[in-house]
C-alpha cells in the first residue's frame, strides 16, 4: 500500500506540543497541514512557535532557509472545524479524555470526506472503544507519536477491532515516507512501548524498595553496563512520576491487576508529596539550585591480581577475558561448569538465584556474582553480590581484577538476578508475551523499544543473545525466589527452547 500522495492535505486537531509538533512532522514532508484548535489564537501561536524552531536550526546551521520556509508555507491555522471538510487525513491530539474524543471523532465523521482516514494520537485510550460509536469505524486508527514529534523516530499504527487493514498500511507507508519508523500494532492496553516498558521502571523500583542499592548506583548500572542512555530514576524524574505512575496503574487496571504491571509504593509517595521530577525540582534526585547529585557508590580494592582460572564455557561473559588478557592478566583454561576463579574468589554470571542459595546448592565458597552487560568488551562497571561468609580476601580479589580490565564494581545486596540481568530478562518475558498475544510482530516490537525508548538492543534480540534458555533459567529463579508469578515465563520463551520462533524478522513492517 502506497503512502498518501504530498498534495494530500493532512489537519491536526490540537496545537499543543505534541499537535504542533506531528503538524510540523507532516509540513516538513511537504503536505499542506491546517492545524486547528478550539482555543483562540492558539493554532497561530503554535505556527509562529514552529516558526521559531525551525529559525534556530537555520542559525545553527542544521536546516536550510528553504526548508524552513517550505515548511512554514505548508502551515495554515484553520478559523474553524469545518476548515478540515477537505482533508485526505485528519489526526487528533487533543486532551487524554475518551467522551471527548468520542464526540470530535463523531462530528470529522458527519464533516470530511468519505475516504478520509481518521486517527487518534492517543497513548492509552482504545482505538476499539473509540471508533465503537461511529457509523464506519473502519475509517478510524490509532497513529501514536512519541514526544516531541520531530526528534522521536517511532510512530505506532494502531488498529482497532474494526479498523480497515489497509487503511493501517497506507498510515504505515505514510509515517515512513516522513522519515519515521512506524511499527503496526493490535490496540491493546499500552500498545507496545508503554506496555513492554513497565519493567524497565518496576525491577529498578523494587530492588530501591528492598535495599539492594541506591538510586544513583542502580542507574549507573544500566547506563554503564546495560547501554541504555539513562537509568529508571533518571528517566522518571524526567518523564514526570505523575505521568509515569499514571502509566502504570492504567497498564495495571487494564490487564485486570496482573502483578507483572504493579504500581510502585515508593513512586506513588513521590507523586502524593508533588515530588513529580525535574518539572516540580524534586524527584528521586534533587533539581534544586545549589543540590548535589549523589555519588555512585564503587568498590574500591588494593589487591595485586596477576593471574586468573578459567574453568568451562563462561558464555556471555567471555568476552571479559579478552579484556582481562589484554590487561596483562595471565589465563588458564581448563574443563569445569563456566566459572572464573581469581585468587580465593570465585567469579560467575548470575543466573537469577540468590548467591548464598547458588553457593551453598553448588558447593562453591567464596562466590561472587556477576551482573549482565550489553557488551563485556566495553562496559565501564559491573553489579556484584556475593554469597553470605564470603571473606573479604575474595571480595577484594574480584574487585581488582575487574579494576584491572577498565571496569568499576557496585555492590548489590544478595539479591536474585541482581539489576541488568533481571530487568532485561523481565523486559524480555513482556516482548515475548506481547508477541504471542498478536499485539505485534516480534521485529517490530524490538524496532518500537529501540527508536521509541532508545533501548540499545531489541528485548527479544536481547534474549537470542543471551540465549532464551538462560533468560527463562533465570525468570524460573526469580519466581522462585519471591514465590510471585510476577516472574513467571512468558509461554512464547519456553515455546522458543525447542524451536527457533522467538525472533522473526520477516515479520517486520519496516
Amino acid at each position: 500500500m502506497s503512502a498518501l500522495d504530498r498534495s494530500a492535505i493532512v489537519a491536526v486537531i490540537g496545537a499543543g506540543a505534541m499537535g504542533a509538533g506531528i503538524a510540523q512532522v507532516a509540513a516538513r514532508a511537504g503536505h499542506p497541514v491546517v492545524l486547528h484548535d478550539n482555543r483562540q489564537g492558539a493554532a497561530r501561536a503554535a505556527i509562529a512557535g514552529i516558526d521559531t524552531q525551525l529559525a534556530k536550526r537555520v542559525a545553527a546551521g542544521k536546516l536550510d532557509a528553504a526548508a524552513h520556509q517550505a515548511c512554514l508555507a505548508n502551515l495554515s491555522a484553520a478559523n474553524g472545524l469545518q476548515d478540515l471538510a477537505g482533508a485526505s487525513l485528519v489526526i487528533e491530539a487533543i486532551v487524554e479524555n475518551l467522551a471527548v474524543k468520542r464526540a470530535l471523532f463523531a462530528e470529522l465523521e458527519c464533516l470530511c470526506r468519505a475516504d478520509c482516514i481518521l486517527a487518534s494520537n492517543t497513548s492509552s485510550l482504545s482505538i476499539t472503544t473509540l471508533a465503537a460509536e461511529l457509523q464506519h469505524p473502519e475509517r478510524l486508527l490509532g497513529l501514536h507519536f512519541f514526544n516531541p514529534a520531530p526528534v522521536m523516530a517511532l510512530v505506532e499504527v494502531i488498529s482497532g477491532l474494526a479498523s480497515d487493514p489497509a487503511l493501517a498500511r497506507t498510515l504505515h507507508a505514510t509515517a515512513k515516507a516522513w522519515g519515521k519508523k512506524p511499527v503496526l500494532a493490535r490496540s491493546t492496553p499500552g500498545f507496545i512501548v508503554n506496555r513492554v516498558a513497565r519493567p524497565f521502571y518496576a525491577e529498578s523500583l523494587r530492588l530501591l524498595q528492598e535495599g539492594a542499592a541506591d538510586c544513583a548506583t542502580l542507574d549507573a548500572l544500566l547506563r554503564e553496563a546495560g547501554g541504555f542512555r539513562m537509568g529508571a530514576f533518571e528517566l522518571t524524574d524526567l518523564i514526570g512520576h505523575d505521568v509515569n505512575y499514571a502509566v502504570t496503574c492504567s497498564v495495571f487496571d487494564a490487564y485486570y491487576h496482573d502483578m507483572r504491571f504493579q504500581p510502585s509504593l515508593i513512586q506513588k509517595e513521590l507523586v502524593d508529596a508533588g515530588h513529580l521530577g525535574r518539572k516540580s525540582g524534586r524527584g528521586f534526585y534533587d533539581y534544586r539550585e545549589g543540590a548535589q547529585r549523589p555519588a555512585v557508590q564503587t568498590l574500591n580494592s588494593d589487591a595485586l591480581i596477576d593471574c586468573a582460572v578459567v574453568e568451562g564455557d563462561l558464555g556471555v561473559l567471555a568476552p571479559l577475558l579478552e579484556r582481562l588478557g589484554a590487561s596483562c592478566i595471565d589465563l588458564t583454561v581448563r574443563a569445569g561448569n563456566g566459572l572464573l576463579r581469581v585468587g580465593e574468589a570465585v567469579l560467575a554470571l548470575s543466573d537469577g538465584r540468590l548467591a548464598s542459595q547458588r553457593a551453598r546448592e553448588d558447593g562453591l565458597a567464596n562466590l561472587i556474582l556477576l551482573d549482565l552487560a550489553l557488551d563485556y568488551r566495553s562496559a565501564t562497571r559491573l553489579g556484584i553480590s556475593w554469597a553470605q561468609g564470603t571473606a573479604q580476601a575474595a571480595i577484594d580479589q574480584a574487585v581488582a581484577v575487574l579494576a584491572r580490565a577498565g571496569i568499576s564494581a557496585s555492590a548489590l545486596s544478595d539479591t536474585p538476578g541482581l539489576c541488568v540481568l533481571r530487568t532485561v530478562a523481565m523486559l524480555a518475558n513482556e516482548a515475548a508475551d506481547a508477541q504471542l498475544q498478536g499485539v505485534a510482530s516480534a521485529a517490530d516490537i524490538d524496532l518500537a523499544m529501540c527508536a521509541g525508548v532508545n533501548y540499545p538492543l531489541g528485548p527479544l534480540a536481547w534474549a537470542h543473545a543471551i540465549g532464551t534458555g538462560s533468560v527463562v533459567t533465570v525468570l524460573q529463579h526469580l519466581q522462585a525466589a519471591y514465590g510471585e508469578e510476577r516472574y513467571r515465563p512468558s509461554l512464547q520463551l519456553r515455546r522458543s527452547l525447542t524451536a527457533n520462533t522467538l525472533l522473526a524478522p520477516e515479520t517486520s513492517h519496516e
